[in-house]
């Protein structure tokens, strides 16, 4: 988490984005929805945009943001206006109105790669960088990705990991928490603890799809009932574990900003090779990501229960009951 005091040379991102060329540039980019959600209250923050004016029925990760930006003073902001929230659009503007510099990057929704190379290109012009120095910020943090890679090997493959831990690597990997060595030390540490651990042994063995939840407590709860989640989609994806030369074709890898099918190829990939024997598909209120929730039914064979997020917190208790007994039911599937 950065420091309030110290905040000018950090870039805010709206979503995952090139973060090579901010590292290129000698900043520091930094995932405002990581951010806003590991705040110790961050129902606090969606007060405070709501009293600025902004609807409920707004979802509470543009909210955060907004609240998040201004709390730190964040000056300069990248908001994805393609392939992610349409309302980044608006809040782009909001935040602008009150002295924010906003810069646009869009992923082109059919996966253009001219398209592409030109946002990256108009970004390194922004931050006045070249592509040797992004090549080389690529070097650096691919090595990360690396052991990333390695860190899920030994949550699906090894059964040494949670899902919380899982989760938690990779959802940081979007920006390394803004510092890549100290983030590449932690990730050491806890790579050699995690090798000595004995295997897991749960019942039921789940994969997570969707935008990272707002729930505060998911994966402890889905490990209280003996089952275990071995696959964490969109994170998976912030790590970019596509091991390509090529930074327009990395990017063109990356599932969440594009059309469903590259998700859906992804998902029936890891179905085969994790075992999974279930999933469970979150959804953001008011987010219409929700829509995509028909397609994955309809193009993947396991189980797939919906939950479905609005605000920060625990679990409820209709989700909670839910849950469990998609467990039971996948282990009557299972065991007979």
């Amino acid at each position: 988490m950065p420091d309030s005091s110290n905040i000018s040379d950090h870039i805010g991102l709206t979503s995952t984005i090139p973060v090579e060329i901010i590292y290129a540039a000698g900043l520091k980019p930094v995932d405002l929805n990581n951010l806003f959600i590991s705040e110790k209250n961050p129902e606090k923050l969606l007060r405070q945009a709501e009293a600025a004016g902004f609807a409920h029925n707004v979802c509470s990760w543009i909210k955060g943001i907004y609240s998040t930006v201004i709390n730190y003073g964040i000056s300069s902001v990248i908001a994805v206006t393609g392939g992610d929230c349409s309302n980044t659009i608006a809040l782009g503007e909001v935040l602008s109105r009150e002295g924010v510099s906003v810069i646009p990057f869009d992923y082109p929704l059919n996966k253009e790669g001219d398209i592409l190379k030109n946002q990256m290109e108009k970004l390194m012009k922004t931050f006045s960088t070249t592509w040797e120095n992004v090549y080389s910020a690529k070097k650096r943090l691919d090595r990360i990705r690396s052991k990333l890679k390695e860190l899920d090997r030994l949550t699906f493959k090894e059964n040494l990991v949670s899902g919380f831990e899982n989760h938690l690597f990779l959802v940081t990997s979007s920006d390394f928490k803004s510092a890549p060595d100290l983030f590449e030390k932690d990730l050491d540490q806890f790579l050699a603890g995690a090798r000595t651990r004995e295997p897991r042994k749960e019942e039921v063995r789940l994969g997570y799809l969707g935008v990272p939840g707002i729930y505060s407590d998911f994966y402890e709860a889905i490990e209280s009932l003996g089952a275990r989640v071995v696959f964490n989609e969109t994170q998976r994806q912030f790590s970019m574990p596509y091991e390509v030369d090529d930074l327009v074709e990395q990017y063109l890898k990356y599932t969440y900003p594009y059309r469903v099918e590259g998700r859906i190829e992804d998902i029936n990939t890891a179905i085969k090779e994790r075992r999974l024997d279930g999933l469970i598909h979150y959804t953001q209120t008011f987010c219409y990501r929700q829509i995509y929730d028909i397609i994955l039914k309809q193009a993947i064979n396991i189980p797939i229960l919906t939950i479905e997020g609005d605000r920060p917190g625990p679990l409820d208790a209709r989700t909670i009951v839910r849950i469990e007994t998609f467990v039971e039911i996948l282990k009557d599937r299972k065991y007979g």
